[in-house]
Order: C-alpha cells, then structure tokens, then sequence
C-alpha cells in the first residue's frame, strides 16, 4: 500500500477502532446493572434461605448465572480485540450431591464476586465518563449558538467577576465572543481527546475484566495463547483417538478433560492472581472508608490531610501485591505522615493510631504471603525504625502511653509477619507437592498413552497396512495376469498401484509418528504448492473438477507450513468426501486469498453436484472426515462451514489466517 493509500485509510481505521470503543464501553453499564441486581437479589434469596436448606440449592444456581454473566464478559472482550482464554470449570457430577460440588469451585465465586460488586462501579465509571467527554466535545463547539438562548448570565463572566470585575469587558458583544471563544477551545480539545479519552476506558474495562477473568496463572501467566493440541499434533504426548480400544473410566476421562482445560489455552479453576487483586482492593477499599473518617474525627485530623495520608496508606495495600518496595515505602511515608499529624492533635493513641496500625498489618501481611521473607521483614523493620524516630521527636513532649503502643504495634506487626512467612512456606510446600503429583499423574498418562498408541500403531499396520500391499500388488500385476487388457484399462491400474504405494508410504510415517515417543521423524509436508498436483491426480478417477487456483488480488500468498497442510489435507479430504458419497458428480474447487477485518486469509470451497441417478449407491462413510476438517482448519485458527446446496449437492467452505 503506497503512502497516499494508508493516509486515505487511516481516518477510517481510526473511526473503525472508536466505534469498536463505544461499542465495548456503552453497553457495559446495562449488562453490569443487569447482572448486579439479579445476582444480588439470588445471592440475599440464597442467604436467607439456607436455614432451610433452600439456598443449598438456589446458590449453586446464582454460581452458574454468574460464570454466564462471566462468559458475556470474556465474550465481549474477544470480540473488542483482547485474547481471553476460556475458563475451566469443575466438572459437576450426576445428582444432587454432584451439583452441589459447584460451590466448592472457586472460579465460579470469583466469577459471582466479579460480576455483582465489581462490574457494577467499574462500568457506571466508565460509561458516565464516555457520555460526559462524547457531550462536552459537540456542545462547546454549537455553544455560540445556543447560548444565545439560554437566560441569565454567561458563565464564563460570571466567572471571571469573581476573579476579579475588572476582568469583564464592558461591551456585551466582546462578552459574547470570549465566552463562546473559550467554549469552543474546550469542545474542540474534547473533541480531539475523545477517541484517546475511549480507549483509555475500554483499556481500563478490558485490563481489569482480564486480570479477574482471564488469569491463567496455572497455565503460565503471560504464556501466548495459541490453539489447542489436536488430533494431528506433531507434539508427542498430544492425545490420540481411541479407534477400538475400551473408553477411560469416567474419573480418569474427567481428570483428562481437566487437565486439557487447564493447559490448553483456558482458564485455570483456581486463580490465585484473581482471588489477590480482588482480596488486597476490597481490603483498601473498606480500610479507607473506616480510616479516613477516624482519622478526621476522632484525632482531628484535617479532613484534606487525613484523606490524602489515608488514601496513600491503603492505596499502599493494593501496590505491595505488585510493585513490592514503592508499595513498602509509600506505606512508611503514609504512616509517618499520620504519625505527624496526629502528634500535633494531640489525641491518643499514638504514635500508632488503630487504624492505621490495621492498615500497616495488611501492607505486611501482603509483603509475607507474596513475597520472600525478606521483604516482609525490611518492612517490619522500617516501622520500628520510624516508631523509635517518632518517639524521640517527642522526647519530652511524648503522650503518656505511647511506649506501650509502640511495643504492643511492634509486636502484633511481628507476629503478622511471622505468621504470613509461615503461612506462604507452607502454600509453597504444598505446591511443590501438588506439582510432583501432577508430573507423576503426567507421566502415567503419557505412558498409557504411549501403550494405546502402539496399540492403534499395531492395529494399523496388522490389518489396513496389509490390505493395502495386497491392492499395490494385485494393481501392479494385473495387466500381467490379464494380458489382453487394453491401454486405458492398464493405465487405470498403473493410478490404482501409485496411488496405493503413496498411501503405503504416508501409513508408514503414521505408524512411526505413532511409534515414536520423542521427536516425529522429519519429512516433507505437502502445502499449497502441492494442491494442484492433488487435483491432478484426483482427476484420474475419472472425475470432472473444475480448479480455480489461488488468486491473490496482486498480494502474497505465502503461507505457513501449519497453514499450508491444513489448506492441502482439507481440500483432500473434501475431494474424498465428494468421491465416496457422489460418485460421478461434478466438482468444484476454488481456493482465493482474500482480505479479512485485521489480516489475509484463505478461502478454500469444494462443491459438488448430486450424484447422476444411473450411478450405483454412494459409499457409506465413518462420519469423520468433516470432523477432521473442522479440527484442521480450528488448530491453526481458521472456520469451516458445510452443508448441502439447493441443487442436491454438498458444500465445504473453509477459511485459513494467511
């Protein structure tokens, strides 16, 4: 694209982003207010109703309304453009007592919490912002003209006779000017701040609706998101199908189906990061609605000067979690701060008020159970430092009492730290086992996997790896065993032997993918640069196909190796589909390189018409190859869509990232 191109474009792409904004901000609010007062009201109906054993049966229920409201949340995050990894939930057995098991899942009470308390002030934020900034900007550019019919005085002047009258121009007209100039300036700079001003929102929403939503710290926090492992992995220990072989039990299938959820691009049941982010702010949050109005009231405390130390100082609970040493310091210049300026009030307690001594346990306790013991202690130690310089200050002037409230402060402060120390040694041994326990259970299913694989390996090379020499061998021989077969019934069979032989040779390196417990023994995949080939030799089957090679539109058609397989064995396995199941009939092929919303992509369609009636009965099939193309085009990122025509006939339309 030449530079003339991409500066057209770009207005529109930026249109495009802002309303992708507004449309991620807007309606956020009614869905919050929707699902606060639902999930409150179920919530309260639960409570009140467990005496009865009612909410035993109504909460679970409020659980899977909320991880709905959750899943609307991740829904919308994907279709803004964030990668959000979907979650993992337990799985409930049958019955009652299985359905209960759903309030033993903690991904469903973050979900709950999340949804009914966080949403609600989160987006009534967001979206009153959006609409204030969206109204500002046009009205203070028409402000000249319908502030001619508004009564009263202009603001502005009002303003400016505040100041200072002399600040006021005498002549109405030079008002009218200045006002309307001043409020034009301020439309015009909302205007060029509005599409900033709504992705700075829509970032807010996402980054905090992904850090409680779409944590994955089980899976590896920051990990790339990729697609699942498929059948067709060339990883190793990626599942293979049962082809015969007796189903798991039903406990190990769902441990199965567990552990793929948590390391396969989903959402970990159990988010640790999630649970912190929404422990340590409702923690601030309630410590400064009872520290601030404490700290004014009943130490005299100026109400600007207490809400600025007490904001800083529970702010400090939040920062520890994940900026550790500027959280630590804020907290030591917070509650030095507080230590001032109650010293000059005079009141007691002191040097260490009660709630700030509360606050500072919890910046603590925070240090100790996310960080090593060392932070935790640095910190303990800064306080006694700063209770020691507090009281020397006051040397004589020191209240009565305040010794034995810097040794009673010091001491729980201590016994805070030693126990979040203790407490985060333990979570830590506990892990460690767990994860020996999972690489144990790991490694078992890998053997049984391995077990199973040679299993199928044997089958395959027993039973279809024969029939198939048997084929190769009778095709090769028979214009030797019919020797008046004329030339096109023995090329017919020299297609028949090629064909086989290929077959032969990809079945071998199946049995050895399968064999193999490592690495897969390299060898040349086929990709777009081999589909013609394909059609060609599809063709020899006597089949009428009509093959419209990839067109570009003048751009690149390079592809991925991932890309290039998927697109070569979908349109092999449409081409197989149409031979088994209408012989005889018409094919279609067309495969184009197109461009989608935000990349290239590849459009591969295979239609057939229906079968000619004087032909015999179509081949029966497994069921498994439109499976196989969806699996296919899922695993590198792509969609396929299938179904008959109008006509009779059959339709796969796939679409691959370029």
């Amino acid at each position: 694209m030449n530079v003339t191109a991409y500066r057209a474009e770009e207005p529109r792409r930026r249109l495009r982003r802002l309303a992708r904004d507004y449309g991620y901000v807007l309606p956020g609010f009614p869905i919050a207010v929707f699902s606060f007062s639902l999930l409150l009201a179920l919530t309260v109906a639960s409570a009140a109703t467990a005496v009865l054993w009612v909410g035993a049966l109504l909460m679970p229920l409020t659980l899977v309304v909320a991880s709905g409201f959750a899943e609307l949340s991740r829904t919308r995050l994907r279709i803004w453009g964030a990668p959000v990894p979907a979650a993992a939930y337990r799985l409930a057995a049958p019955g009652l007592t299985g359905k209960l098991r759903i309030l033993a899942d903690p991904r469903r009470w973050l979900d709950l919490v999340f949804e009914m308390l966080i949403t609600f002030p989160l987006r009534l934020g967001t979206v009153m912002v959006a609409v204030v900034w969206t109204v500002i900007g046009p009205a203070g550019l028409t402000y000249f003209f319908w502030s001619l019919f508004l009564p009263g005085e202009r603001s502005l002047i009002q303003l400016l006779d505040l100041i200072d009258p002399g600040l006021v121009p005498a002549a109405s007209s030079t008002q009218y000017l200045l006002d309307a100039g001043a409020y034009f300036v301020v439309g015009l700079v909302f205007m060029a701040t509005l599409p900033a001003m709504m992705r700075g929102l829509a970032v807010l929403d996402a980054t905090l609706t992904t850090a409680l939503l779409g944590s994955a710290d089980s899976a590896g926090a920051g990990a790339p998101l990729g697609p699942r492992p498929g059948p067709h992995s060339r990883d190793p220990s990626a599942r293979v199908p049962d082809v015969g072989g007796p189903p798991p039990p039903r406990a190990e299938a769902a441990a199965i189906r567990h552990e793929e959820g948590i390391g396969g691009g989903r959402t970990a049941s159990f988010s640790p990061a999630a649970w912190s982010w929404i422990g340590t702010g409702f923690a601030a949050a309630v410590l400064l609605a009872v520290g601030w109005p404490i700290t004014s009231a009943v130490h005299s405390v100026p109400v600007v000067i207490a809400m600025v130390l007490v904001l800083a100082h529970c702010g400090s609970v939040v920062l520890t979690l994940h900026m550790t040493w500027t959280g630590l310091l804020l907290s030591m210049a917070a509650a030095g701060g507080l230590m001032v300026a109650v010293a000059e009030a005079g009141t007691l307690p002191w040097p260490w008020p009660v709630t700030a001594l509360i606050t500072q346990c919890a910046v603590l306790a925070v240090a100790a159970l996310a960080r090593p013991w060392y932070y935790a202690v640095s910190a303990w130690c800064g306080g006694a430092v700063l209770t020691l310089v507090a009281l020397f200050i006051v040397d004589a002037e020191r209240p009565s009492g305040s010794m034995a409230n810097s040794i009673v402060s010091l001491s729980i402060t201590a016994g805070v730290v030693v126990i979040g120390v203790l407490v985060r040694l333990w979570i830590l041994n506990a892990g460690r086992l767990e994860a020996a326990e999972r690489t144990s259970a790991e490694q078992d299913r890998r053997r049984k996997e391995l077990q199973e694989r040679n299993r199928i390996a044997r089958e395959l090379h027993d039973v279809v790896a024969h029939s198939m020499s048997v084929i190769s061998v009778q095709a090769a021989t028979a214009q030797y065993r019919n020797p008046g077969m004329d030339s096109s019934a023995r090329r017919e069979f020299e297609e028949i032997a090629g064909s086989s032989r290929q077959a032969l040779s990809e079945m071998r390196m199946l049995l050895s993918i399968l064999r193999g417990e490592d690495e897969v023994p390299t060898a040349p995949e086929p990709g777009l640069e081999d589909i013609d080939g394909l059609i060609q030799a599809t063709r020899a089957s006597g089949t009428l196909i009509r093959y419209s090679g990839l067109s570009t539109g003048g751009g690149s058609t390079q592809a991925s190796s991932a890309t290039g397989l998927a697109a070569y064995r979908i349109v092999q396995e449409a081409l197989s589909n149409a031979l088994r199941h209408a012989p005889a009939a018409e094919v279609d092929v067309d495969l184009s390189a197109e461009s989608g919303e935000r990349r290239r992509q590849l459009r591969i369609t295979v239609a057939n018409g229906p079968s000619p009636e004087t032909m015999v009965d179509p081949a029966p099939g497994a069921g498994l190859g439109l499976s196989g193309i969806r699996e296919r085009a899922a695993a590198v990122g792509g969609s396929v869509e299938t179904g008959p025509t109008p006509a009779g006939g059959f339709t796969v339309d796939a679409v691959l990232p370029l």
